[in-house]
């Protein structure tokens, strides 16, 4: 069964940090670009951060750049977003998400994330609540 499975949301006050991991089972996720989204309650999904098979490329929103971080482990068959300098807004159900076997697409802009409708597999989210 092909299977993400994210962890290690958490309650945290602003100004703090936790770090998400995406946990892929059942495939093999070195070949597979993977992203990350949010979605706060009322609010449409926002897509967070990407990075490609390999690692080389990298995506980040607007509202995140400069304090999320996304990396690959392929080893361990595990992406995380470390995030750093929480703010209240930062408050969503996150998931991540990979596109198999999908080469890296390059815009005017830079790498770019995989389209949504390439995305193969998605995880079930982890909260994350920033709060004081």
């Amino acid at each position: 069964q092909l299977q993400l499975v994210e962890s290690g949301g958490g309650l945290v006050q602003p100004g703090g940090s936790l770090r998400l991991s995406c946990v892929a089972s059942g495939f093999a996720l070195d070949d597979s670009p993977v992203e990350w989204f949010r979605q706060a309650p009322g609010k449409e999904r926002e897509g967070v951060s990407c990075i490609s098979s390999r690692g080389g490329y990298t995506h980040y929103a607007d509202s995140v750049k400069g304090r999320f971080t996304i990396s690959r482990d392929n080893a361990g068959n595990t992406v995380y977003l470390q995030m750093n300098s929480l703010k209240p807004e930062d408050t969503a159900v996150y998931y991540c998400a990979a596109a198999f076997r999908r080469p890296p697409v390059f815009g005017d802009s830079g790498y770019m994330c995989p389209a949504l409708d390439t995305l193969d597999a998605w995880g079930q989210g982890t909260l994350v609540t920033v709060s004081s």
